[in-house]
């Protein structure tokens, strides 16, 4: 530690890239898909306090082995292991594992992780590796659809250091804070900067620790569980979801402006309600939304307040989760009032219809009285 930096003895970087394929995968059928497929396993949580989280349905995990990946920026080929893990709401996330070389200190991984966070190379990596499973699986997906959106998570998986320093130790580290913001300047940070960054930490032991900023985690984890990258990727899938959705809500709102103005200007509108079927669309869409996102705040359940739960908790707020939720609430509020709108446009002009054909009934009636030999 002669610059202050711990060194790493065990240790991966993890690095996620999810991806939304559709509304639903039935992980079940999926699993069946791929019986002969090595390295796939049902997940589930381990470490000690596991039981205050529970998945609804366990997401599906699939080993797709070694790939060696060339990085410009570092001018580097790193060699890492490769994962798909499957969630029922049809978010998919493909994890790199790059190994930490024992002896390394955490402050020369700042070039590497400065890269990993952002680079393109990954994602594209992913993509290729997703092609073919989704292929097998195109019968398990409900809802297919291709979204250009991906969320990008990295986490510092250290699982011994030398010397064995304390949570605290490692959280006073002076290069920790831009570790995990990837800041290669030579400044320092700030001090508000780094407080920003730092606060976030948890620890359950003396010897272990979790550090959650929005794009990137440091955790300290001698027992080797992977329980708390798990929680994060979780977080990280949600995170996914409710940006579709609230892309996909724009994309619905302005449509159906538009088809409003368009049907409301058709000739036959004075007569006849143009609304039925995009009332019935909208209601629809509302439903569709409603139920997608109840189902991926629903599908894992926070059952007591330990620590993993508290971990979860924490990434929720880092990633502005509320916000999002709140986002998607607002615009499925939109979608209600349109809905109740048109429904009462529509019921207008039928109330409007009737009555004129009561009144030309009327107006029938009293001509067919006068008219000469009606009778």
């Amino acid at each position: 530690m002669s610059d202050g930096s711990p060194t790493v003895l065990r240790g991966r970087i993890l690095c996620y890239r999810i991806f939304d394929v559709g509304d639903q995968i039935d992980l079940d059928r999926a699993e069946q898909t791929l019986i002969e497929t090595p390295g796939k396993k049902r997940a589930k949580l381990s470490r000690e306090g596991a039981e205050s989280l529970a998945f609804t349905s366990p997401p599906l995990d699939v080993g797709l082995g070694k790939r060696s990946l060339a990085l410009p920026k570092v001018a580097r080929t790193i060699e890492c292991d490769v994962a798909a893990r499957f969630f029922d709401f049809a978010a998919i996330s493909v994890l790199f594992e790059v190994p930490i070389p024992p002896g390394t200190r955490l402050s020369e991984m700042l070039p590497l992780c400065d890269e990993l966070y952002d680079t393109p190379v990954l994602e594209q990596h992913a993509r290729l590796e997703l092609d073919p499973l989704l292929d097998r699986l195109r019968s398990t997906i409900e809802g297919t659809h291709a979204w250009p959106g991906v969320e990008t998570y990295t986490v510092i998986f250290v699982e011994e250091l030398e010397g064995s320093p304390s949570a605290r130790e490692v959280l006073a580290t002076p290069g920790l804070g831009k570790l995990l913001l990837g800041e290669t300047s030579p400044k320092r940070l700030a001090s508000e900067e780094r407080g920003d960054v730092l606060k976030h930490a948890y620890s359950y032991f003396d010897d272990d620790l979790a550090v959650i900023d929005w794009n990137s985690a440091f955790v300290l984890e001698p027992s080797g569980s992977r329980d708390i990258p798990d929680i994060l990727e979780f977080a990280t899938s949600q995170l996914l979801e409710l940006r579709y959705y609230d892309d996909l809500l724009d994309v619905e709102l302005n449509g159906i402006y538009d088809e409003v103005e368009e049907a409301g200007g058709r000739w036959w509108a004075l007569f006849w309600s143009p609304y039925g079927a995009l009332a019935r669309k909208v209601m629809r869409q509302l439903l569709e939304v409603t139920e997608f996102t109840e189902r991926v705040e629903n599908s894992l359940k926070v059952i007591g307040d330990f620590y993993l739960a508290r971990v979860y908790r924490a990434a929720v707020r880092r990633f502005r989760l509320p916000s999002w939720q709140e986002s998607v609430g607002r615009k499925q509020t939109l979608v209600a009032q349109v809905y109740a709108l048109l429904k009462g446009e529509i019921d207008m002009r039928r109330n409007t219809l009737l009555e004129a054909a009561i009144v030309l009934l009327i107006v029938f009636d009293i001509v067919m009285a006068f008219w000469p030999g009606a009778k």
